[in-house]
């Protein structure tokens, strides 16, 4: 019997979380005809790069919560999601809510272990090797050009406190690159507090101030898995991306799966555009 239960503990993922409904408001022009997640990196798009990473590792279903501009998305994916099934969920209240409205508008669909993932990142696909387990939190050490929440850790290497900002000990502070994995235990309790932030009206709170709380209450647990060996980047401004540009190849395979992407020796902190909190 335990024996069993260990091998469901450490059952590999295979469904991916998208949000992908706001207006990305600090990428005009750019994303004025055409939602953050088809901001085009050199020659491929953000979405692109992650339907080969997820195609690249095995995965089977991708949720996409959307909004603006959500058509797009839809006519985009018809013929390039290649093994991945694609499933949307509508935010019509993205104009006005936060990504903490776009997760549990989620709280329906999803009832399996799941990557949580947001629209305007980029990374080298082998990162996520790492994250298809279930209780992981994605994060990569402190510099001094990068802001937004960040995490602490304990000697096990899990996250023992939230903050919302990056100021104060950078030393000691790990910055969160926005890549989660929730097992259905923990998705069921963030599901419940995220129903007691929306029917108290906190519609533009980052899903951030749950796992926060959480953690300070001991009902969440994320190990840390590190990102500091391979490229990532967070895409929000024109200085974001003219620097993800330096990172990463003008051009990927167009075959499905993609199962090798050149890194050029490049690492995240050759490059020192800032990284800005998400709009």
């Amino acid at each position: 019997m335990q024996s069993k239960k260990a091998n469901v503990t450490h059952k590999r993922i295979t469904t991916a979380l998208l949000l992908a409904a706001g207006t990305g408001s600090r990428l005009l022009p750019l994303t004025k005809k055409s939602p953050k997640c088809l901001t085009m990196v050199n020659e491929t798009s953000i979405l692109e790069r992650l339907i080969n990473s997820l195609n690249q590792h095995g995965f089977k279903r991708l949720v996409v919560v959307t909004g603006h501009l959500e058509d797009c998305i839809r006519n985009y994916l018809t013929t390039r999601a290649g093994n991945v099934k694609i499933e949307y969920v509508f935010s019509p209240l993205y104009k006005t809510t936060n990504n903490i409205y776009s997760l549990w508008m989620a709280r329906k669909v999803i009832n399996e272990p799941f990557l949580l993932i947001e629209s305007d990142l980029i990374f080298d696909p082998s990162l996520l090797a790492d994250m298809l387990y279930p209780d992981r939190i994605a994060i990569a050490r402190m510099q001094p050009w990068l802001n937004g929440s960040t995490v602490t850790i304990n000697q096990s290497n899990r996250v023992d406190a939230f903050y919302n900002t990056s100021k104060g000990k950078t030393r000691d502070r790990y910055k969160t690159v926005n890549i989660y994995s929730l097992s259905l235990a923990s998705w069921y309790r963030v599901v419940q507090e995220l129903d007691h932030y929306i029917m108290a009206g906190r519609v533009n709170d980052y899903y951030e101030a749950v796992f926060q709380q959480m953690v300070a209450g001991e009902k969440l647990s994320f190990q840390a898995v590190f990102f500091d060996h391979k490229p990532w980047y967070e895409i929000d401004t024109l200085e974001d991306l003219a620097s993800a540009e330096m990172m990463f190849p003008s051009k990927i395979r167009d075959t499905f799966p993609l199962f090798d992407i050149p890194t050029d020796g490049f690492t995240k902190t050759a490059v020192k555009g800032r990284i800005h909190a998400r709009s």
